[in-house]
């Protein structure tokens, strides 16, 4: 039964990581982009916790310190960007802001 318990993790984190790539690859507000990479780190997170809970008690609490604290900091430095590029660009569109930086390449060849 522990056998199939882990099979199981391993299942909800490839799907985790499924649906993070759909989101990754199809949204365009970053917002959404923001989730999907949420999902991906999660689902990375799920495998990392899984494979430490097999260590000694000491190890997997250190493991799992170390992998919330991780994804923690990638969460607020995302958010930083994300709030950063909202201010300075005023869309959270990814289609508009790569126009707008091909707008301003065209404009320094043609200079």
């Amino acid at each position: 039964t522990e056998r199939c318990k882990i099979v199981d993790y391993v299942i909800l984190s490839l799907v985790l990581l499924a649906i993070g790539i759909y989101g990754l690859l199809t949204k365009r507000h970053l917002l959404k982009v923001f989730v999907s990479v949420e999902l991906i780190a999660t689902a990375a997170t799920l495998n990392f916790v899984m494979l430490a809970s097999s260590l000694t008690k000491g190890l997997c609490e250190a493991f799992l310190i170390l992998a919330f604290s991780t994804d923690t900091c990638v969460s607020a430095v995302i958010l930083a960007l994300l709030v950063i590029v909202h201010r300075k660009y005023g869309t959270s569109d990814v289609g508009e802001l790569v126009k707008r930086e091909q707008g301003k390449e065209q404009k320094e060849v043609e200079e």
